[in-house]
């Protein structure tokens, strides 16, 4: 069977982003405190980005005006590029440094240790050897931010040996297990809610009280979570006073271990939120501001630019130099690229924030939370013309500090509602009333769904009643049935 080749077109529409586009998205996803350690990052693995003012800029600049034959090393006619690079790198563009000379040093980054690297530190002070402390080690690695092991002795035998080439049994990965469930603070590396409680009272002096609560969470766990406190008191034969104590030992117990944790007195200072953003007031004025904290002004080495204009002009055919130039210039480059990702992420968050604090002004000058306006992402975008992926971007995991306090981004946004007589409001402002209403409850007979929405009726909130069970699954409020207290 012949065959036959042919040429044909066909068009194509593409969009994509350029690395200098791409650089620009990971950065603003970086709050403050995660953006000085990639800085760091980037200063020891490119040669050619320094820290600091760059002192001869302005002596560039003085010899540019008194010479008019002056000509940037990085612009000389003598010099083509096409003789170095392929045509597949990419060209040269023009880039700005920003100063840094205004940069708010009074907010500084918060330095401390974290859970994990606590976890690990007392691994030392156990009496395990070498090879003992390299698996708790890896224990330790999977230990979530909540402080539970979620995953059982015999799948961590498997990912050892798989991962490392380790050989361990399953009684003696249970062994180590155990030895960190006794490391502080108490109830980490339990496997579920049962098990973390249960650690937590074995640790506990074993008072009568303790015993008791102890017997209810580990013969009675389901019965109790569901709050089914008369079947307790029927099959342990205890009085609804004993029953009290035995839960107020448990009460006071910690659900989550990990999200305790505070560490060392210097920790507890250190190991706070840090804000991307300051907001003053200053004559009935909103003032904005990025925290710059430690962030260094950043440049373009000027000993790699000599190097380029060295090898501009050496012979061009020698292959040594042809190299060595192709790769100054690429770090150059990265230089470049970097930097103005750097100021283009500064400006974009400026002019996010500058625009949610407009929009809600009110807020910023008097506090009140009941002065927040609905704002979706979308109401930003349209504002500052960029895209909603943008400005969600900017709003994830960054925060503002105002005169009322530290505040998340997205605190800022929620969705409306209308009321029975027209007025739109925040969805903040029912929560907070859902919030109130179960506040100042009778805790022996809690206020049902239904009976929310009965209230919020009277008062003029037109809601369904499933948005209701929404708003209060959202704001981690249990239902009526759990929340019961004898």
């Amino acid at each position: 069977m012949a065959t036959s080749l042919t040429l044909s077109q066909q068009q194509k529409l593409q969009t994509k982003l350029s690395p200098a586009q791409i650089q620009v998205m990971r950065m603003l996803e970086l709050p403050a405190c995660e953006l000085q350690a990639r800085i760091n990052e980037e200063l020891q693995e490119n040669p050619a980005l320094e820290e600091g003012i760059d002192k001869t800029q302005d002596i560039d600049i003085q010899e540019q005006d008194n010479n008019d034959e002056y000509q940037n090393p990085l612009q000389n006619e003598d010099f083509n590029y096409d003789d170095y690079v392929q045509d597949d790198d990419i060209s040269e563009r023009n880039y700005t440094n920003r100063s840094q000379e205004s940069a708010r040093e009074d907010i500084p980054f918060s330095v401390g240790m974290s859970f994990g690297e606590y976890l690990k530190s007392q691994i030392y002070l156990t009496k395990m050897d070498k090879p003992d402390r390299h698996i708790a080690k890896f224990v330790v690695g999977n230990i979530d931010e909540n402080g539970y092991l979620r995953r059982t002795a015999e799948e961590l035998v498997d990912d050892l040996s798989f991962r490392e080439g380790i050989s361990v049994t399953d009684e003696k990965m249970q062994d180590i297990i155990k030895q960190i469930q006794q490391f502080d603070p108490p109830g980490v590396a339990a496997y579920d809610l049962q098990d973390c409680l249960l650690i937590q009272l074995q640790q506990k002096e074993q008072t009568p009280n303790v015993i008791l609560a102890t017997t209810i969470i580990s013969r009675f766990f389901d019965i109790f979570s569901r709050k089914q406190y008369n079947k307790i008191m029927q099959r342990l034969d205890i009085t609804e006073q004993q029953l009290k104590t035995a839960i107020s030992e448990i009460t006071r117990l910690n659900p989550r271990p990990g999200n305790s944790w505070l560490g060392t007195v210097y920790d507890r200072n250190q190991s706070v939120v840090v804000p991307d953003f300051i907001v003053e007031e200053e004559d009935d004025e909103l003032i904005v501001s990025l925290n710059q904290g430690d962030i260094p002004p950043l440049h373009v080495s000027p000993e790699y630019s000599q190097m380029l204009d060295l090898y501009s002009q050496e012979n061009k055919q020698h292959t040594a130099n042809k190299e060595a130039a192709r790769f100054v210039k690429g770090k150059i480059d990265d230089a470049k690229w970097f930097i103005d990702a750097l100021r283009q992420r500064n400006e974009t968050l400026m002019q996010t924030m500058s625009t949610i604090v407009a929009y809600q002004r009110e807020f910023f000058l008097q506090g009140d939370s009941t002065y927040l306006k609905p704002m979706v992402l979308k109401d930003i975008a349209e504002r500052t013309g960029h895209d909603v992926s943008t400005i969600s971007r900017v709003c994830s995991n960054k925060y503002v500090q105002t005169q009322f306090g530290i505040f998340p981004l997205k605190y800022f946004f929620s969705e409306a509602i209308l009321k029975k007589d027209g007025e739109e409001i925040s969805t903040r402002e029912i929560k907070q009333k859902v919030r109130e209403l179960i506040d100042n409850e009778d805790k022996s007979h809690p206020i049902t769904d239904d009976e929310l929405v009965d209230i919020l009726h009277q008062n003029g909130y037109a809601i369904a009643r499933r948005t209701v069970a929404k708003y209060r699954e959202q704001l981690g409020i249990p239902v009526a049935r759990l929340r019961h207290q004898i």
